[in-house]
């Protein structure tokens, strides 16, 4: 059993991405070849915005983003507490300071009642991360950074497909940005990302800052990045994007299986009013974490934990902390939360036995 089975998924479209792979190859542009602007023109119409700006990754989407809003050292951005390192890292890199709100116990999203309170004079942003395949709550979060006048990100590096009040994950927001790392909900053979706008001048900048600054070759207007989508992750994608619905509707499908068998005494996860998830992950909660993963590893059961450590506890973000602010919610999520395997190819027989698995655990734990 695989946690996410890249192999399975190569095998039900072996003929498509084997094509699309060749032909890559036999045109030899490897780099900026035509794929990648037709893959750009796809997730555009897609995720239902104007501009699509690929990059090298779903960590230099977000610091693209940054660059592009000018976020100068001593400014602020809001960052939830738990959720992987990637935008309060590169909010540090660009030596400004990552202000963290703890999250929501129902969604696992940033606790929008907790936003305003972070707010200062300094802040110059709020980056919503959409957690394990469900929107942050972006109409709340819009409508307090537009009253401080303030930038929005999305963070959908494990949200792209997924609904928020009929609007796709990227259209949500000032700026929006995704991973294809490979085990995305779409994902590529490798590192890749993506940046989706509606700004027309955000797009024309963010074109430059990943090609060195330059808006024609050697001539550079900006200090910019060398970040790339390379033409066969492109023509990879395309391939996929075209059976991205299929797969969403099998991993909602076997999200409810998961629901429907998995014993009493764990905390399941919800999909809140006008959001549809993908499933990125499926994170249950369970007091007893740390002897469950053992346990489940020792019946052939892969499985993760994200995220053992809240980010305000990060020793990379040391002295920058929040004082007396407990980030309870998140702290309670890194000791009890347990990611089981989640992927559109799983089969029913594979959930049953985890399902049972964790039964046989809960009972061996009385």
């Amino acid at each position: 059993m695989q946690f996410n089975d890249l192999q399975r998924q190569y095998n039900a479209y072996k003929n498509e991405i084997d094509e699309a792979i060749q032909q890559v190859l036999n045109s030899s542009r490897y780099i900026n070849g035509e794929e990648v602007a037709l893959l750009e023109a796809e997730l555009s119409a897609y995720v239902g915005v104007k501009h699509t700006i690929s990059c090298a990754s779903g960590t230099d989407a977000l610091l693209l983003s940054l660059m592009a809003l000018d976020l100068q050292p001593g400014e602020e951005v809001i960052c939830p507490a738990f959720s992987f390192i990637s935008p309060a890292s590169m909010t540090r890199l660009l030596a400004a300071t990552p202000v963290f709100v703890d999250v929501s116990p129902l969604d696992f999203n940033i606790d929008v009642e907790k936003i305003e309170a972070k707010i200062t004079s300094r802040t110059k942003a709020i980056i919503g991360v959409s957690l394990f395949g469900q929107c942050a709550n972006f109409e709340a979060i819009n409508a307090l950074a537009e009253q401080h006048g303030l930038w929005t990100i999305e963070d959908g590096a494990q949200s792209f497909g997924a609904d928020f009040q009929s609007q796709k994950s990227g259209s949500l927001t000032d700026l929006a940005t995704t991973s294809f790392f490979p085990a995305k909900p779409l994902g590529c053979y490798g590192d890749g990302g993506a940046i989706f706008t509606n700004n027309d001048v955000l797009a024309e900048k963010l074109r430059a800052l990943k090609a060195h600054g330059q808006t024609m070759r050697y001539h550079h207007q900006l200090i910019g990045l060398n970040s790339r989508l390379d033409t066969i992750q492109a023509a990879v994608l395309r391939v996929k994007l075209k059976h991205l619905d299929e797969e969403i509707k099998a991993r909602q499908e076997i999200a409810g299986i998961y629901k429907q068998l998995l014993p009493q005494g764990i905390f399941l996860p919800e999909v809140a009013a006008a959001h549809e998830s993908v499933w990125a992950q499926y994170t249950i909660g369970l007091p007893n974490r740390d002897q469950a993963k053992e346990y489940l590893d020792k019946r052939g059961i892969p499985t993760n934990i994200h995220y053992p450590v809240p980010l305000p506890f990060q020793e990379a973000f040391a002295g920058i902390g929040e004082g007396a602010d407990s980030f309870e919610v998140a702290s309670l999520l890194s000791e009890t939360v347990l990611s089981l395997p989640m992927h559109a190819f799983l089969t029913i027989e594979e959930i049953r036995y985890i399902a049972q698995s964790l039964q046989d655990f809960l009972k061996h734990e009385k």
